[in-house]
């Protein structure tokens, strides 16, 4: 090598060892924070509430049969018509009740061989209430053998007609919940990090599930409970 050129190939040596240094620390540095990221724990935050329900769905079904067509109208006609006196007498308002058409069938034209039915045509309607006053359905539903009293054949709480009671406030409520399912989560993360030495870093992944509303027991359909979970993964430093 020429001498003049020893200073330059001095100075390329000492750069390239440098370079090599300062791969080889953020190389390590890159390392450490990877196996950081990896040490993460998931914890749940459970929120629940239980809250009164705001909307009732009371739907009264009763039966007729008659031989005559135009009679069985005119007897559905006359049974609605109680039904409404019941539920007006009771504190329910016209907006509050719906008369939905009446259902007719031919069972003549149902029937096959010999096997004719005694009364031909049989029909079913419907009186529903739509309201917020939960006390007074509870209250009509206790006196609904009146009905029955004057003839009406009430038909039980099958699928088509089946009280429900309903809580439609969710959004009231749902920043509150959400908040406290994150606050549980974090106290169960804070105390997972104490145990194994370490402390509590940022959040990494974060899911709200879905808001469920369900009656709180199967006597007491006007109380719902409103649950939700939240998933939280945080990271874990040292």
């Amino acid at each position: 090598m020429k001498p003049n050129r020893i200073p330059e190939a001095l100075i390329l040596g000492a750069l390239l060892c440098l370079g090599l240094a300062l791969l080889g620390h953020f190389a390590r540095d890159g390392f450490l924070s990877a196996r950081d990221m990896d040490r993460t724990v998931t914890v749940k935050g459970l929120s629940e509430r239980e809250v009164p329900a705001n909307i009732a769905i009371w739907p009264i079904k009763f039966n007729e049969a008659s031989d005559d067509l135009n009679r069985l109208y005119d007897q559905i006609q006359v049974k609605n018509d109680l039904v409404i006196a019941f539920l007006t007498e009771a504190g329910f308002t016209d907006e509050d009740i719906t008369s939905s058409v009446p259902s007719v069938t031919d069972r003549q034209a149902q029937s096959y061989g010999g096997n004719q039915p005694n009364l031909r045509y049989v029909g079913s309607s419907t009186i529903t209430v739509y309201t917020s006053n939960i006390e007074a359905v509870r209250a009509a539903m206790t006196r609904i053998v009146e009905l029955g009293k004057q003839g009406l054949a009430i038909s039980g709480q099958d699928y088509e007609a089946r009280t429900e009671f309903l809580f439609t406030g969710l959004n009231s409520i749902k920043p509150e919940m959400i908040e406290e399912a994150t606050r549980n989560a974090r106290e169960v993360a804070e105390k997972f990090a104490a145990d194994s030495g370490s402390r509590l870093g940022k959040i990494r992944n974060a899911r709200q599930g879905q808001f469920s509303i369900q009656d709180r027991d199967s006597s007491t359909p006007t109380i719902k409970k409103v649950r939700v979970v939240a998933t939280l993964e945080y990271t874990l430093v040292d």
